[in-house]
């Protein structure tokens, strides 16, 4: 989906005054990304909906773009973590399901990761491309019934498990084939709650603060990212007393109703939200104008024309003409298309940076989860570790537009990323502590303060991405960054699996380590390479003087 004409060259033309204004009031170090410019996209688009208005016309700019409504934008992010909530039960609790089904193993947990982590990595770039060529309303209605309604078909098969729990011994087959239902029901509903997520993360929020301070995007990223991180604390944290104090039933069906129940009232907000907002209209009606003409259909028949005339004019290569007909609509699928597009961005170093830590156990996830119940660990106890590793996340999410406003978003992702390297220096130094509960703590610990320069970094190359990537491409960018992080989120499952004893948990998390340094200095490259430098080093002279006379 592109712009044609001189709507394009409108829409992608900078606000050179409200940039310039912002720009000199927010950062100290410069503008050297040029995130910190806007776009006036918004102004011309609340102009088409309010050119009719003389009063309005006689206004000054400023008035003319309305702020976005507070009690829709409250819809927004209300629904937001309705469907946030619901993934998170599920993240945090397949887990502790699958090592009950197999208790001595991470087998079944593992496999799952890889289904789940190979369904997004397989299919993240063709959702993300379809986002593109589809209108919201269409992408709204498959997300929420397609997400609940998998996370609702994988709860009620766990109960199903839970409440024959010899099913194993009896009838082997039965088993596996429930086993291989919740996998494959999960990895749908992981994979559609992708497409709402960048359909809100992505593209609403873009469209919605699109004329208006680059602050409104900063602010409206980091609530979106704080309710995520809002239902990874709070989720696990029920999730974990119901297993505790009821059972792992009573998780199963208050994870299984949660579904069903919540869809309708998801629908609604969004639906309010996207009925209330113009800019989202307007843009959607934008989309599906262009949907037609979109080139798909005109590429898929010339490679059809193309193949019959290959066929036609040469006749002893049929089968070299078959071979090409296939490459062809290899090269031209919407998977190869979309990791062009991903390829030849700016912020394509940030993006594999912010991928590569997904190839990591140093995190609350499926094998640290199973890893800890392993070492006897209660599961309550998991939860609120969870609980404390989200709350920093948190917090996070609140230094980030204060740093942001100072340092800008390049140099906030640089500081970000080191901070977390630093705090994961405590779980390498845990493996070589005896004692065990002092080992747990440690690991449980250096997880959970590593979140502050985690999610302060997800942010900066979040924002990165959605001040340069073309709106055109943001779908498709934003699939093949999920698939890639899903892809080394597999590679992290595939580990489980081939070192799937507990007692070997220490050399994954050497591993994990590694790949987090190796992120580090890949976006040190990225940052040189816009920056020419890395620090000040003046600055850094100036304060070891100062620091040697005060001395």
């Amino acid at each position: 989906m592109e712009r044609s004409g001189s709507d394009q060259d409108r829409a992608i033309q900078p606000s050179n005054t409200i940039a310039s204004t912002i720009a000199q009031s927010s950062a100290s170090g410069g503008t050297e990304s040029g995130v910190e410019t806007g776009g006036d996209v918004g102004i011309r688009e609340f102009d088409v909906v309010d050119q009719q208005d003389p009063e309005r016309e006689m206004m000054g700019s400023q008035e003319r773009v309305a702020p976005p409504p507070r009690l829709l934008i409250r819809y927004l992010y209300i629904g937001h973590f309705l469907a946030r909530w619901g993934a998170r039960m599920w993240e945090f609790s397949v887990a502790l399901y699958f090592i009950s089904l197999w208790p001595s193993s991470f087998l079944f947990a593992a496999i799952y990761g890889t289904v789940e982590s190979a369904s997004t990595a397989l299919f993240g770039a063709v959702v993300g491309k379809w986002m593109d060529t589809s209108t919201y309303t269409k992408v709204l209605r498959i997300w929420l019934l397609t997400q609940n309604f998998s996370f609702f078909i994988a709860g009620g098969t766990v109960l199903e498990l839970l409440f024959h729990s010899n099913l194993k011994s009896t009838n082997f087959v039965a088993f596996i084939s429930l086993v291989i239902l919740i996998c494959f029901s999960g990895a749908i509903g992981v994979l559609s709650a992708l497409a709402g997520s960048i359909m809100i993360e992505r593209e609403w929020v873009v469209v919605i603060s699109e004329g208006h301070p680059p602050e409104t995007l900063t602010q409206m990223n980091s609530v979106v990212r704080r309710i995520d991180l809002i239902c990874k604390l709070f989720a696990p944290v029920v999730s974990g007393f119901f297993v505790s104090f009821a059972s792992l039933k009573a998780s199963a069906v208050a994870f299984a109703l949660w579904n069903f129940a919540s869809v309708w009232l998801q629908y609604w907000l969004m639906s309010s939200v996207y009925s209330g907002i113009p800019a989202l209209r307007e843009n959607n009606r934008r989309r599906r104008q262009k949907i037609p003409s979109d080139g798909t259909e005109g590429r898929v028949a010339t490679l059809e024309g193309g193949a019959l005339h290959d066929e036609a004019s040469v006749h002893g290569t049929e089968e070299n003409s078959l071979m090409r007909r296939k490459m062809n609509l290899i090269m031209n699928s919407a998977f190869m298309v979309s990791w062009r597009t991903y390829l030849r961005q700016e912020v394509v170093l940030p993006g594999i940076a912010l991928a590569l830590l997904y190839f990591t156990v140093l995190s609350f996830g499926t094998l640290m989860i199973a890893d800890l119940k392993w070492e006897g660990i209660p599961a309550y106890i998991i939860g609120i570790g969870r609980g404390i590793s989200a709350t920093i996340g948190i917090a996070a999410t609140l230094i980030y537009p204060f740093l942001h406003s100072r340092i800008s978003t390049l140099r906030t992702g640089l500081w970000s990323i080191w901070c977390q390297w630093t705090f994961l220096i405590m779980c390498i130094a845990s493996i070589w502590v005896q004692n065990k509960h002092l080992s747990v703590s440690m690991l449980m610990g250096g997880v959970a303060t590593s979140r502050l320069g985690l999610w302060m970094f997800d942010l900066s190359v979040t924002q990165l991405m959605q001040d340069n990537v073309p709106e055109c491409d943001r779908g498709a960018v934003g699939g093949v960054q999920n698939s890639l992080q899903s892809a080394l989120d597999l590679m992290s499952s595939v580990m489980g699996i081939i070192a799937s004893d507990p007692r070997d948990f220490w050399k994954l998390s050497l591993v994990s380590f590694l790949v987090v340094t190796s992120a580090a200095i890949l976006y040190c490259v990225h940052v040189y390479r816009v920056r020419k430098h890395l620090v000040h080093l003046e600055k850094l002279l100036i304060m070891v003087k100062w620091s040697s006379k005060s001395s």
